[in-house]
């Protein structure tokens, strides 16, 4: 089976990559919605985040504040350090039960989306690794249409390797400053050579 992790920035492209897979029928499992998974009501993930953080990181719906927590994490290395301790080791468990069963059903070909890929060590458990990006100037203009401010920007971008180190670890990069049929067409490209 050919396993692929897919990476990139926060906001180059990462989940039109992942609808753009998953058009063409290709498996994919997005670890960001893993991470989402696990913090629900009565996950045990959601109690240690609630020891480990305080109460007031849990809404009155029992939900976890998602702004609180990144309020503290990233703004905080050794919080973050504390938050990827307890999320990262469930969340590669997760992924690798799927790729199990990917092998089982004797799947050709699988992609993980995970944005920390070369932060975690996990690219080693891959055949290949395709980094998806774009300009500084883009994302920042991508994260501020979603209502980003500068600082949460700043700090987001600290908590992970730079773009250019990204691609140079990358066996492909899909460069996202074009259309969705140029994304697209990159993409194809790198799926008929990596198979």
């Amino acid at each position: 089976m050919t396993l692929i992790g897919l990476t990139g920035g926060i906001g180059m492209g990462k989940s039109a990559s992942t609808d753009l897979l998953r058009a063409r029928a290709v498996p994919v499992i997005d670890t960001d919605i893993l991470a989402r998974d696990i913090v629900e009501p009565g996950q045990p993930a959601l109690a240690e985040l609630q020891q480990a953080f305080g109460s007031d990181i849990i809404g009155a719906d029992g939900r976890l504040r998602r702004d609180e927590l990144a309020r503290r994490v990233f703004a905080e290395p050794v919080a973050r350090l504390q938050l990827e301790t307890i999320l990262h080791p469930r969340i590669r468990a997760l992924w690798r039960a799927q790729v199990d069963i990917w092998q089982e059903e004797g799947r050709a070909l699988g992609i993980v989306v995970i944005p920390l890929l070369f932060e975690t060590n996990a690219e080693i458990d891959f055949t290949a690794r395709i980094c998806v990006a774009c300009s500084a100037a883009t994302q920042r203009q991508r994260l501020l249409a979603r209502g980003w401010t500068a600082e949460h920007i700043g700090q987001r971008l600290s908590a992970q390797w730079p773009t250019e180190q990204k691609m140079a670890k990358a066996d492909y990069v899909i460069w996202t400053e074009g259309t969705l049929d140029v994304h697209a067409a990159q993409l194809d490209r790198i799926l008929k050579s990596a198979a």
